[in-house]
């Protein structure tokens, strides 16, 4: 964890800091600038004997058919480069939306970093972003030590769960980018944010750590392949992503 400074956070809980940029090279750089590593070349693993792991407990569901698509042909050529691909149930992650059923850690902290303001500045705030945040209005002390326990406990379990495994591979949106004119609506907007989300969020509640690759081929609508390992994993991650890169595009 990077701590904010001058910057608002979102949730002290789970805010992070991660690299955006052109190459999983340049990625693995600024990754370790950020957790003041000294640089080191980053050594790129074969594709040939990767066990992946494909969790089918809600990551798949809902699928936009580009999205559908183009993942299904990333783990076809990644099989055909000699990746052991294995489509697992994750029960873990129901677990997830029991533990943020009331708002989540974001909910809570938000809004303990937020209610004077709300209070005196409320009207400045996007109505969409502040309804969300006043929901940890009514998370109560014993909530909180609840979602934290129960978390504590999701995160053992789940590094079980993905130990024999040198990757997961999922979507890492369950949309394709939705057109602005769209999400006009608030229920439209909440639906697609949550699409968004969703993946993501499964690997943050679990403390653990992911990098998106552009799966998609020049001319298609673009989609991310994501990568993602148990906390602490995040240079292996990144050497098993370097091979990847390379290959699913192809």
């Amino acid at each position: 964890r990077v701590p904010l400074e001058g910057g608002v956070p979102l949730s002290s809980t789970l805010d992070s800091f991660g690299p955006l940029a052109n190459t999983v090279a340049c990625c693995a750089v600024l990754d370790s600038v950020l957790a003041d590593e000294p640089i080191r070349p980053l050594a790129m693993r074969s594709v040939k004997g990767l066990r992946l792991a494909v969790p089918t407990t809600i990551v798949l569901d809902e699928l936009d058919a580009e999205v559908a698509a183009t993942f299904e042909r990333a783990l076809e050529t990644l099989a055909k480069q000699g990746a052991l691909i294995e489509r697992i149930e994750f029960p873990e992650f129901l677990d997830v939306g029991i533990i943020g059923m009331k708002g989540g850690f974001a909910a809570a902290e938000s809004y303990a970093w937020h209610r004077f303001l709300l209070t005196s500045k409320g009207d400045v705030y996007d109505p969409r972003v502040s309804v969300r945040i006043l929901r940890g209005e009514a998370i109560t002390v014993p909530d909180y030590i609840e979602m934290l326990n129960a978390r504590r406990s999701l995160v053992k379990r789940a590094a079980a769960r993905i130990a024999p495994y040198d990757a997961l591979v999922m979507p890492t949106t369950a949309n394709a980018p939705p057109a602005i004119a769209d999400l006009a609506d608030d229920e439209a907007f909440a639906r697609e944010n949550i699409r968004a989300l969703r993946n993501c969020t499964f690997i943050n509640m679990i403390d653990g750590c992911a990098i998106s690759l552009p799966a998609h081929r020049h001319g298609e609508v673009p989609v991310g392949l994501m990568l993602a390992q148990s906390g602490g994993q995040d240079r292996k991650l990144l050497e098993i992503a370097a091979g990847v890169e390379g290959v699913i595009r192809g």
